[in-house]
């Protein structure tokens, strides 16, 4: 029976004393202040050191949190989870403390902060709610929610510092913070925010599974034989690319059946329910389970499992960490990357599948580096359609003459309550219903920036005699099922809606898309494009009405619609769109864009740009190897750019004074490692064989017998590398270790050629491979890391698949 108690004061000793035995600690909280850290600060270390799973998360609002308090935070424990909450001057007001134990768990919310007064002296109402499983499990998943969602960043040294300088410079300008307090409060009391938030876990029902056995069809047979390859290549972890529509949940059922035990792991949980069918319907022999904030069963083939419930320790440990065979990583939110990555840190498998259907690495570079890099098959919606696979498309780029450029940009979207000012206007919803009138066909989806732009144009559409509904999670009227049942069956025109239609949830009827909000995340404008093509007895096309404004991304989001990738310098505006596809756009859109493309931001700005965003994520400076698999910008544009990756950083001012020093003395030899060809690795598996011997010795000559161990090990030990780079008819004969073999294929290449063509750096003479250049004592240590983090990248960016 569930206990509820009423705290009025002391609540501080509740928590110590909660914090003493608990196995996990979730605390979120709208500010801390370093008094508050400091009385927690002894219990939270000893928690942390017992192997306690904590997590913090606070917000920026009006910079009331105090950088000395989350520089605490950090200092306590590394394994303290810190989260800040980027609030945008939107207000941020929760507090909850909850705790789990072996026989207990328990739930505190009410007013108190993370500040000393709130815990001990100061008048505070908390409610503590204990032995109620129902009513933790909805907190528990609410804060992981909140933990992880777009809005928050993970706490490091570097975003700590950044949050520093805001700190100093909002209290520098707003010396009177108790009174900005109170005229904020005020003013959204009239105007609340109304963001869309994670959508709920209402269940959307498939279709019946058709009668007899199902095989695989279409781009699945494809994508099918590429993983099978990549298993006996021994390859250990891939990703696919499919575009929306082909049937990647069905693709992964068919996989699954090579495994004995498999882990399915989502962020939303429909979307596990929805994947449970299409398994149960490609093996119907076998049984499955669900594991999520509700349902928590272990049994079967395979276990389709939330990562909110996963990424918590005493759920993780409930499972084996070899327990399962596969993993399968269907697409996640930037955002929830630490979880994923706790959680694929935890489990041994066999294999680990990565699917998504977003091939934006800008967006999607995490699914991207989980899998190493190996794409084992990518199928985009542009090659689907002309493959007769998805509907073709006929995109209006409609003119919209909104001023974006005096909206304030919020990092990754616009500030919501300037793109409200402009978009609820009855002259703005005019000019989107004489767009759609004129080139609509029966059955549309609108997808807007907001629950309050979706409702306004709901009603005005509405007065204006058409059948329309505002869809979204705070919608009372009508639920989902039964939207989508009208919107597929003509007793609808439109459904408008914010984020609920973007993955999970198919409608095939649906043959218009209607855009009236700015594309902010091209990964979001490609899985919204794939709500409107798949194929239907219905449609022939489908057609994509788009409001293009001087927004953010406008000038390139084009580019998804483009079959010529040559990169011609006298490219037009207009891309080149499959056979029976059209793009028609005003003449004021190509103008605009026109003017866009001259004003677009130096390459160079948005390299540096996208590294200090990745530096930010991972609180220092990236490996060369972690800027290819993490970074937005893709890394050859950095050799391109600046010569080689230390190039760069020394442009950047990220390299301390004896690094510049440094990279200045042998930035020849930096540039040759990073630049010389490799039609094959051997090059860089002697450089790394030369690595292996240590920091101090790494620069001395090597001969070809030398090397020969290291050499023939490194490129037989995977059944890929010996298929790239040792497979050729004088090679294979050396698959047997073979010393005089191998030690003559290293002298004659790479260690003669690139003596050659290395502009004086090397030399190979008597068998003696020989850097050309004195490596100072002290520069000894500086040069092996910057020498070793190119040759690493460069050998992993040689042998990762490509597939065309």
């Amino acid at each position: 029976m569930s206990k509820v108690q009423l705290i009025t004061s002391q609540l501080g000793e509740h928590l110590l004393k909660q914090i003493d035995s608990a196995s996990s600690i979730c605390i979120l909280t709208s500010f801390v202040m370093k008094s508050g850290v400091q009385y927690l600060r002894e219990a939270l270390k000893a928690a942390a050191e017992r192997g306690a799973q904590i997590k913090v998360c606070t917000g920026d609002y009006l910079f009331v949190t105090q950088p000395e308090a989350l520089r605490i935070l950090l200092e306590i424990d590394s394994r303290i989870e810190v989260r800040l909450w980027k609030s945008n001057g939107v207000s941020f007001h929760p507090k909850a403390y909850l705790f789990q134990k072996e026989n207990q768990d328990s739930l505190f919310v009410g007013s108190s902060n993370l500040s000393r007064s709130a815990l001990s002296n100061g008048v505070e109402w908390s409610l503590s709610v204990s032995d109620d499983e129902e009513v933790f499990s909805q907190g528990l998943k609410l804060f992981l929610e909140t933990f992880y969602s777009d809005h928050t960043i993970s706490l490091n040294q570097v975003t700590l510092k950044n949050y520093e300088e805001s700190y100093e410079k909002f209290h520098i300008t707003n010396p009177n913070l108790p009174q900005k307090w109170t005229e904020t409060e005020e003013m959204e009391l009239m105007l609340p925010s109304e963001v869309e938030p994670i959508p709920t876990t209402e269940i959307i029902h498939d279709p019946p599974a058709p009668y007899g056995e199902i095989y695989p069809r279409f781009a699945q047979i494809e994508a099918l034989e590429e993983l099978n390859k990549t298993l006996e290549e021994d390859y250990d972890k891939a990703l696919v690319v499919m575009a929306t529509g082909l049937g990647k949940t069905y693709l992964a059922g068919f996989f699954a059946r090579n495994f004995k035990r498999v882990l399915f792991i989502a962020h939303l949980e429909e979307i596990l329910y929805q994947a449970e069918k299409s398994f149960q319907t490609v093996m119907p022999k076998e049984s499955f389970s669900i594991y999520n904030g509700k349902v928590k069963e272990r049994h079967g083939h395979t276990i389709f499992a939330s990562i909110y419930t996963l990424s918590m320790q005493r759920h993780l440990q409930v499972f084996d960490p070899e327990e399962f065979d596969l993993i399968i990583v269907d697409e996640f939110h930037h955002a929830a990357a630490d979880s994923y990555q706790r959680v694929l840190d935890y489990f041994k498998p066999k294999f680990l599948l990565g699917i998504t259907a977003t091939p934006e690495r800008n967006d999607n570079k995490d699914v991207y580096a989980i899998c190493g890099g190996n794409v084992a098959f990518r199928l985009d919606f542009l090659e689907a359609i002309q493959r007769n696979w998805l509907a073709p498309f006929k995109y209006y780029g409609v003119y919209d003459d909104t001023d974006y450029s005096q909206i304030t940009w919020l990092g990754n979207r616009y500030d919501e309550k300037g793109l409200l000012q402009l978009q609820l206007r009855d002259e703005m919803a005019e000019k989107v219903v004489d767009a759609w009138k004129e080139k609509r066909q029966t059955r549309t989806i609108g997808f807007c920036s907001s629950i309050k732009q979706a409702d306004f144009l709901s009603a005005f559409f509405n007065r204006n005699g058409f059948r329309a509904i505002s869809l979204h999670s705070k919608q009372r009227d009508m639920n989902r099922d039964d939207a989508i049942s009208q919107l597929a069956d003509g007793a609808l025109d439109i459904i408008f809606t914010v984020n609920l239609f973007n993955e999970g949830v198919d409608i095939p009827a649906v043959d218009t898309l209607l855009f009236v909000r700015p594309t902010e995340s091209l990964t979001v404008f490609t899985q919204q494009i794939g709500r409107g093509l798949r194929l239907h007895d219905s449609k022939d096309h489908c057609v994509i009405i788009d409001l293009i404004g001087n927004y953010r991304n406008a000038d390139v989001k084009l580019s998804l619609f483009d079959t010529d990738l040559s990169n011609k310098k006298t490219k037009t505006i207009e891309p080149v769109v499959p056979e029976l596809c059209d793009i028609e756009l005003d003449i004021q859109v190509i103008n605009l864009l026109k003017e866009m493309a001259r004003k677009k931001q130096p390459r160079r700005d948005k390299l540096v740009n996208d590294y200090l965003i990745l530096k930010q994520e991972l609180g220092r400076r990236p490996s060369y190897l972690e800027l290819h698999l993490k970074g937005a910008s893709d890394s050859p544009q950095y050799r391109q750019e600046f010569s080689s990756y230390y190039g760069f950083l020394k442009y950047a001012k990220e390299l301390s004074e004896n690094e510049s020093e440094i990279f200045h003395r042998y930035e020849q030899w930096l540039v040759e490692v990073e630049k010389t060809g490799m039609a094959k690795s051997y090059k860089m598996v002697v450089l790394l064989a030369m690595i292996e011997r240590g920091d101090d010795s790494w620069f001395k000559p090597i001969t070809s017998k030398e090397a020969a161990p290291f050499f023939h090990s490194y490129l037989t030990e995977t059944e890929h590398r010996k298929q790239i780079d040792f497979a050729d008819k004088s090679s294979k004969k050396l698959w047997n270790y073979n010393e005089a073999g191998v030690s003559k294929l290293i002298s004659t290449m790479p260690m003669s050629k690139w003596s050659g063509s290395s502009k004086g750096l090397i030399s190979y003479e008597d068998d003696i491979f020989k850097l050309k250049f004195d490596v100072e004592p002290e520069d000894e240590r500086v040069l092996f890391n910057m020498t070793k983090d190119i040759c690493e990248y460069r050998l992993h960016y040689h042998f990762e698949r490509k597939v065309k």
